[in-house]
């Protein structure tokens, strides 16, 4: 999905209504601002916003089928908010707006950021193999310093249950599947029996993004090595540290992240560490054991699985805004077998075990 035209109005947008109410937040003349749908984005919406000489960006939740405890536009400006004076690069948020008559849903905005999201092969066609090879390891050292803040110190030491967190996950997805699903698929059930089966005994508890991954960080304009923006915290909690690095495995070159991606993924390109390499990467980083990295890797493709047939099923209601939805549906299935391949070759007796 490329970026929309600056218009005035967009999907989800009104700005002939909303205009005037939203220039007054950014210290703007509303009736000069437009806006644009920014590539990306298929759950919350986000939007480019300028008034022809200053930048900012509005997130809202997407239209239609919003499941319970989804899409919590005060969660991401608070996890944003707390980490601004911290090491982890963050776009500054500037207000949040709860009441949803203003634009139709709860929203906030902060400031733009200047950097590329990557996402396809294509896109670093012209990086050599020392910008493929610093782009992850700071891909790596960030998600580890993501995980070494203390919430208490950055008042986010209430901002979730770490405890028991990979067995509520387990739990909530499935849930969530049965909201979302729009067609049967009966080996769902038993790749949900056996994640239940391996849920690692114990864990640490840090502050999880939930959705980390090379195109939600903003990479610097010219330095591969510089992440200038972790952003889409919406399902950002206090939680397992593995969980973000399972989900970064999946979209990391193997087949499941080239077929969620929609095209062969940038950390494909010449120098990206190996998706084995970013796990060891990680492990010596953070001083974290990986010998339960396959449930975290076949749990990372189950959740992926589940939040893309949420927007298949808006995709169905009309409700999507934006294009590249036609296909989304047809992944759900792959990447359930794609968990079930892991599970099936996994060293751990609960995950191998079907049920």
């Amino acid at each position: 999905m490329t970026a929309s035209a600056w218009q005035r109005n967009l999907d989800g947008l009104d700005l002939d209504q909303a205009g005037s109410e939203i220039g007054e937040m950014l210290g703007a003349d509303g009736s000069d601002l437009t806006a644009r749908l920014i590539a990306g984005g298929r759950s919350n919406l986000t939007y480019g916003l300028t008034d022809g000489t200053n930048k900012w960006v509005l997130r809202r939740q997407p239209l239609g089928h919003v499941l319970p405890t989804a899409h919590d536009m005060a969660r991401e400006f608070r996890v944003i908010n707390a980490l601004a004076p911290t090491e982890v690069p963050v776009p500054h948020a500037i207000t949040l707006v709860e009441d949803a008559s203003v634009i139709g849903s709860p929203f906030y905005l902060m400031d733009f950021v200047d950097g590329r999201s990557l996402r396809t092969l294509d896109e670093v066609s012209d990086w050599s193999e020392a910008d493929g090879r610093a782009c992850s390891n700071e891909l790596v050292g960030v998600l580890a310093s993501i995980h070494e803040v203390e919430p208490e110190t950055v008042g986010l030491g209430d901002f979730g249950r770490p405890e028991g967190y990979m067995q509520r996950q387990v739990g909530r997805w499935a849930k969530q599947w049965d909201q979302n699903a729009t067609a049967p698929l009966p080996q769902v059930d038993d790749l949900i029996s056996r994640l239940q089966n391996s849920v690692p005994a114990h864990s640490d508890a840090t502050i999880v993004h939930g959705d980390y991954r090379l195109d939600n960080t903003m990479i610097h304009p010219t330095d591969p090595g510089e992440v200038v923006a972790v952003v889409d915290w919406e399902m950002s909690t206090l939680g397992d540290p593995l969980a973000d690095l399972g989900l970064l495995i999946l979209y990391w070159g193997d087949v499941s992240g080239a077929i969620a991606a929609g095209a062969a993924p940038a950390t494909s390109g010449p120098g990206f560490l190996s998706a084995d390499e970013v796990a060891e990467a990680y492990s010596r980083r953070s001083g974290r054991d990986l010998d339960n990295i396959d449930f975290y890797t076949t749990f990372a493709h189950f959740k992926l699985a589940v939040i893309l047939e949420g927007i298949h099923k808006r995709y169905l209601q009309g409700k999507t805004v934006g294009e590249g939805f036609a296909q989304i549906g047809s992944l759900v299935p792959l990447l359930v077998d794609s968990a079930q391949q892991i599970a099936d070759s996994s060293s751990l007796p609960g995950l191998r075990a079907r049920s």
